[in-house]
């Protein structure tokens, strides 16, 4: 059985180069395929192995005291979904070309128990009507969202700040919770959005898979695209393409 696991943080790196080294070396001595991403913002990986290997890395990573805090969301598979491990050196771990990240500090987190009850009761805390809005592009979100979400007609992330004027005025009174797969894009989608005049912004901590592990599937429709041999993973965390099922 194969854990894969997805991870970011966003935390000032003043080594992203000696960093992305270290973190290679790490993995490469676990036998872990996937993606790493360093940049002078954070970090973001995706990584596949042995149960024991991927927490070993986990636990050197969290002695850093820059990453103490990062939390990893979990899955399975049968089989690595993915071909080779790639280190990678950025200038930004996910491509905005905005002033967002670390340096802005966080946007106010969701946690997904609370937006599941938000859900459920078809409103905020203060009785505002709750607006999703998925940060992820067109291929996307055809695979799946949240009932009712408000989608963008965007291929690229940094297409997203003009696709979101166009709906200003519609969010005035709303309380908006911007959501992504893993947590990345709906952070600095929320901090542009405080930065830009919409209020009452959220973002959902830990994205759609963090939702997947700590609420299941309440609110969801379809899967979750995560751009490996897995295809896509279903509320339960379950790979939707048969080759890379696990079998329990």
């Amino acid at each position: 059985m194969i854990l894969n696991i997805a991870a970011y943080l966003f935390t000032p790196i003043d080594d992203p180069d000696a960093l992305a080294a270290q973190l290679r070396e790490r993995a490469e001595a676990g036998a872990l395929r996937g993606t790493v991403l360093v940049a002078p913002e954070g970090i973001n990986l995706f990584l596949a192995g042995t149960p024991g290997a991927v927490d070993a890395f986990v636990e050197a990573l969290r002695t850093d005291p820059r990453f103490a805090a990062i939390e990893v969301k979990r899955s399975r598979s049968a089989a690595p979904p993915f071909a080779r491990l790639k280190v990678k050196r950025k200038h930004e771990i996910i491509a905005f070309r905005r002033e967002a990240g670390p340096a802005r500090g966080r946007a106010p987190s969701l946690a997904p128990e609370r937006l599941a009850r938000w859900l459920e009761a078809g409103r905020d805390d203060d009785g505002r009507r709750v607006v999703l809005l998925d940060t992820r592009n067109r291929e996307e979100v055809a695979h799946g969202t949240f009932a009712g979400a408000l989608t963008l007609p965007i291929d690229n992330f940094v297409d997203l700040p003009a696709a979101m004027e166009a709906q200003r005025a519609s969010l005035a009174d709303a309380t908006v919770v911007s959501f992504c797969t893993g947590g990345i894009r709906c952070e600095k989608a929320a901090l542009w959005m405080q930065a830009n005049g919409f209020e009452r912004v959220w973002q959902l901590d830990g994205g759609i898979l963090g939702y997947f592990e700590r609420v299941g599937g309440h609110g969801y429709d379809g899967a979750c695209l995560v751009f490996d041999e897995r295809v896509a993973l279903d509320p339960t965390l379950r790979p939707v393409h048969d080759d890379a099922r696990s079998g329990d």
